[in-house]
């Protein structure tokens, strides 16, 4: 019999213990993200356990990892607000058959042109809105429903606050989770052994133990109970009552926001390690079944996520293994312990949130963006404002649509060359560039400063591009000029020695 290679013992003990890394970051992450997205816990887990058993298998990126992700959790709760829970299996599911498709089109690569300043607004709008809405939970509130309302109604929140024992009892354990979070890891020894977000919520929940603080504990259901695949009433809710434009617009935002993060995902775990590169559009055909049989379970949506795909790749993981692994053991601890959610109090979860939400948020990358690119800074500033502001999929549309007037206008250079301005004759102009209708003002503001009496001949020669918005104004403009100059003509100064001839000669543009 023979012994396998020292190379396949070594690749499969760095891959179990990866995979263990990896299961112990994600059963709080999964567990907040539901709880946040207005679920039941165990559904977080579901599409954790799908994410590793499916997705985990299927080709594309080797080492990211999925899951429900904090990037969707705006998006989800005010679905299930509108739509109700039965619903959401329904939305998921076609949303990833809609990647499925997308990714047989080969149309993956194609998430790589979106504008990184749109992304990273996006994730920033959704931290900001993240953390207003988990700031409630923090203290065992409930959160209004849009996003200026939840800004509007902190100080309220804070008075409310201060006046409730309850309510800073919980105050105290979400600020002792966020403190766990963002000191732990300068303990280097512990974060080996123990992710940060595990400790986080662990000493959390022992601290309201062994006080007995009067704090909310996240309600468990059984994992079974937790399941509902879709019906036909949850299909037929999404057509009734109008709400199909609603629901067109949501389905949307879960395929091209989930794609596009775990696309961007799987270009940042690439530069990670020296492994095999992601193929974008298998990996979006991955993610697209992940989604279609989460949405079948009536679970909640995945995305690869940053945040586990980073601690599996700095865990040492070398192939899928791990990822699949970390699949098996969140189906062993929902199935074995569902008991063990119920004791995690609901403000430590807010607490791992507050600090995901607030990862999202460009901070330190703003003030050299807004140095070195200060429109790229603006595209993502309105973005996360437009979120805030609206929803997730106006407020991709608003980034969207301002990030392509800025490459326009960017691309839009042109400028005039002017000669014989100092004699006496034909006035020629040469304008050179992309002449597009951003431009105009700037175009009409210089042909109009010319002389008006005096020939002049356009040279368009030189344009690379010529919109018709400006194809038109220059044609008006030279055909009005022409009279003006012909008007001057036949009423000659004193003393003009012109040739008469000549000066029936009208203006003209040549291209």
């Amino acid at each position: 019999m023979k012994r396998p290679p020292v190379r396949d013992l070594s690749t499969l003990r760095a891959d179990f213990t990866a995979s263990i890394v990896v299961f112990l970051v994600a059963v709080p992450l999964c567990v907040g993200v539901a709880v946040a997205s207005g679920v039941p816990a165990e559904l977080g887990l579901v599409t954790g356990i799908v994410g590793g058993l499916l997705t985990g298998l299927l080709p594309g990126s080797s080492l990211q990892v999925s899951g429900p992700a904090a990037g969707l959790t705006v998006l989800v709760y005010e679905a299930v607000r509108e739509y109700g829970i039965a619903a959401l299996g329904a939305l998921v599911l076609i949303a990833g058959l809609l990647q499925l498709a997308m990714g047989a089109l080969r149309l993956g690569r194609w998430f790589r042109a979106i504008s990184v300043a749109v992304v990273q607004g996006m994730l920033a709008g959704i931290g900001l809105v993240l953390i207003a809405g988990q700031l409630y939970a923090l203290v065992d509130a409930k959160a209004p429903a849009s996003g200026l309302d939840k800004l509007a109604e902190l100080p309220r929140l804070a008075a409310d606050t201060a006046g409730s024992g309850d309510a800073l009892a919980a105050f105290a354990v979400g600020t002792g989770t966020i403190a766990v979070l963002v000191l732990w890891p300068r303990w280097r020894k512990a974060a080996q052994v123990l992710p940060g977000p595990l400790a986080a919520v662990a000493l959390a929940t022992l601290a309201v133990f062994a006080f007995d603080l009067p704090v909310a504990k996240v309600e468990v259901q059984g994992l079974v109970d937790a399941v509902q695949p879709p019906g036909g009433d949850a299909f037929s809710a999404l057509v009734e009552g109008g709400a199909l434009a609603g629901a067109i617009g949501t389905v949307l935002a879960f395929t091209l926001i989930a794609s596009a993060e775990s696309l961007f995902s799987a270009a940042a775990v690439d530069r990670m390690h020296d492994g095999p590169r992601t193929d974008y559009d298998k990996e979006l055909m991955a993610q697209g079944a992940g989604n279609a049989v989460c949405g079948a379970l009536g679970a909640l949506p995945m995305t690869a996520v940053i945040v586990r795909s980073a601690a599996n790749v700095q865990a040492g993981a070398r192939t899928k293994a791990s990822r699949v692994l970390h699949g098996v053991w969140l189906l062993a601890f929902a199935a074995a312990f569902p008991a063990a959610l119920g004791v995690i109090p609901v403000a430590a979860l807010a607490g791992v949130l507050i600090h995901a939400g607030w990862k999202l948020i460009p901070v330190k990358a703003f003030g050299p963006l807004w140095r070195e690119h200060r429109g790229e800074a603006l595209v993502l500033a309105v973005t996360a404002l437009a979120i805030v502001a609206t929803n997730m999929f106006e407020g991709v549309l608003i980034g969207l649509a301002l990030a392509i007037v800025k490459t326009a206008w960017d691309t839009s250079h042109v400028h005039l060359e002017v000669e014989g301005l100092e004699g006496t004759g034909t006035i020629r102009v040469r304008v050179v560039g992309n002449a597009t209708f951003l431009r105009l003002p700037k175009i009409l503001d210089q042909l109009e400063a010319l002389p008006g009496d005096r020939r002049t001949e356009l040279d368009l020669t030189g344009l690379r591009h010529l919109d018709h918005a400006c194809s038109t104004a220059l044609t008006v403009w030279s055909e009005r000029h022409e009279k003006t100059v012909a008007a001057a003509d036949r009423e000659p100064p004193a003393g003009d020695t012109a040739d008469p001839e000549e000066s029936k000669e009208p203006a003209g543009a040549r291209r």
